[in-house]
């Protein structure tokens, strides 16, 4: 679990009603699910067990906030807001801060200020601890987070700790509801609650963790095999898309084993839950053709192109090949997973699943900080805006292409033209073997996985824009030895990286994401909002 900021889009599914009452949330009912699926919540206990229904998932080492405000007379819990939890005391309060402003400001700006907060720290003990000690040890950040809302003149009805499968109170000394040793979590999927969110259609999908381990890299003995099929791709590759003529041919090659894998992906018999789900989906690509497409996706107009599958019947296909090629991200190709990562983020965010864009596209930037696609519609995924212009930029892109007969990349300008009239980044040539790129590794704020972060002298155009294939013999952000470079010195690699305008350093759809309809912004930093 990150504890760095991860701002999403506010919403307002999973509301709970009820009169609103001062004091504890012990003695405060709440309902939830709406008016045709009303439940009442009356006790910290049932508030507890909420939680995961509120999210849509189980948090994991997370500050959690649960806005309510009043309407018509009854309590309703608006939006959400989690972060994960700062290993340094030191930096709570700010953390406290940061979610509370994040929450109220974004809430305001809906016109909808939060009246009230019940806030929620979640937290496994570390190996010798005990769930109580967890929090005893967090309740100053519980503290913080009371002062912090009672700054802004929102006070907070109940601040609950759940940890080792048992819950805390910090604002009920009553031991009869909450004794001093916790009181035990029900079994997931028993309460009363639980029932209604099943009748509803609320689903809670696990944990984090578990969605985030669709998408992380492999690491197994397969790895080394696709790591070995990626090596010897990129050697034709690169060159391929150095050229013109071979960057179109490489971009058709592309679309069609992607549509040909899409359509095996499709006619897959199916399994029961997601770990057999992925195996069954991994099992079906070749480690050959999953390297033709992480390569060939690394040009931005033909991952323009692949997105153009988002909805209908290519929604669901195309998901899963973008996790499938997101896990083959093995090795020294991590940063390659930026641009599957992408895609997984955007469909799922066009199909309505924000809990998976979100994620997606925080791995994605986490694989490379500077993906221009990735950076701008994590941000709108974040404001809980409509992805519908990005998708009538998609159409019109397919359309247009339908109706000229235009199919190679570049063929013509983004439908959407560059963003408030300004030209298009200036192109740049590629990259040579000699010139100067200097790496550090570091640990990607969100997502999970390894990044390579580089501080680099740029070019105008040459921000984003690359296939990260080899360049006289070392792949940039490798962390391979010379055994590789010799390696592909002998198979007669290329002598420089894609950059700049020949992979797309701007791609039509970057365009289109930063005019995205931002009619009704939600909250602006301050953790996720949900």
């Amino acid at each position: 679990m990150t504890n760095h900021s991860e701002t999403t889009g506010s919403s307002e599914n999973g509301d709970v009603s009820g009169p609103v009452k001062p004091g504890p949330a012990a003695r405060t009912p709440y309902d939830n699910l709406g008016d045709e699926h009303q439940v009442t919540l009356r006790t910290p206990a049932e508030l507890a067990d909420a939680l995961p229904y509120l999210l849509g998932y189980r948090p994991e080492d997370s500050i959690v906030l649960v806005a309510l405000r009043d309407r018509a007379g009854r309590g309703r819990f608006g939006g959400r807001a989690r972060l994960g939890i700062p290993g340094d005391a030191d930096d709570w309060t700010g953390a406290a801060g940061q979610l509370v402003h994040g929450l109220v400001n974004g809430s305001e700006r809906r016109g909808v200020r939060p009246e009230q907060m019940v806030a929620y720290l979640c937290q496994e003990p570390a190996r010798g601890e005990t769930g109580r000690e967890v929090m005893e040890r967090l309740r100053p950040l519980a503290q913080k987070l009371r002062v912090a809302c009672g700054a802004l003149d929102v006070p907070v009805v109940e601040a609950l700790c759940i940890s080792a499968g048992r819950f805390w109170s910090y604002c009920c000394d009553d031991a009869v509801c909450c004794p001093a040793d916790g009181t035990p979590m029900g079994l997931p999927g028993t309460s009363v609650l639980a029932a209604a969110a099943t009748y509803a259609g609320i689903q809670v999908r696990g944990s984090l963790s578990d969605l985030r381990a669709r998408l992380l890299p492999r690491e197994n003995a397969a790895a080394l095999e696709q790591e070995a099929a990626l090596d010897a791709a990129a050697v034709t590759v690169v060159s391929r898309i150095l050229d013109d003529s071979g960057r179109a041919e490489v971009a058709e090659e592309t679309l069609e084993l992607a549509r040909r894998v899409m359509r095996r992906l499709a006619e897959a018999p199916p399994v029961s839950g997601m770990p057999a789900e992925d195996l069954r989906d991994d099992q079906l690509l070749g480690h050959d053709e999953t390297a033709a497409l992480i390569l060939g996706l690394q040009d931005r107009t033909t991952r323009d192109r692949a997105a153009e599958w988002m909805e209908g019947d290519e929604a669901g296909p195309a998901l899963r090949l973008w996790r499938v090629l997101a896990r083959r991200c093995v090795g020294s190709y991590g940063e390659h997973a930026a641009a599957p990562l992408t895609l997984a983020g955007w469909v799922a965010w066009s199909t309505g699943d924000e809990l998976e864009a979100r994620e997606a596209l925080a791995m994605a930037l986490g694989a490379d900080p500077d993906y221009l696609f990735a950076r701008l519609l994590h941000q709108a995924c974040n404001e809980g805006l409509d992805p519908e212009s990005v998708r009538r930029c998609l159409r019109a892109e397919r359309g247009g292409r339908a109706g000229t007969g235009a199919g190679a990349p570049g063929a013509g300008e983004p439908a959407c033209g560059p963003v408030n009239g300004e030209p298009a980044e200036p192109s740049s040539a590629p990259r040579t073997h000699g010139s100067p790129r200097r790496r550090t590794r570091s640990v990607a704020p969100a997502g999970g996985i390894r990044r390579r972060a580089r501080a680099r002298d740029r070019e105008p155009g040459a921000e984003i824009g690359r296939p990260r294939m080899p360049a006289g013999g070392e792949r940039p952000g490798s962390a391979r030895t010379g055994r590789t470079r010799s390696r592909a010195s002998r198979t007669g690699t290329g002598t420089g990286t894609v950059t700049g305008a020949r992979a797309g350093a701007r791609g039509p759809m970057d365009a289109c994401a930063e005019g995205v309809d931002r009619g009704e912004p939600g909250a602006g930093g301050g953790g996720e909002r949900l």
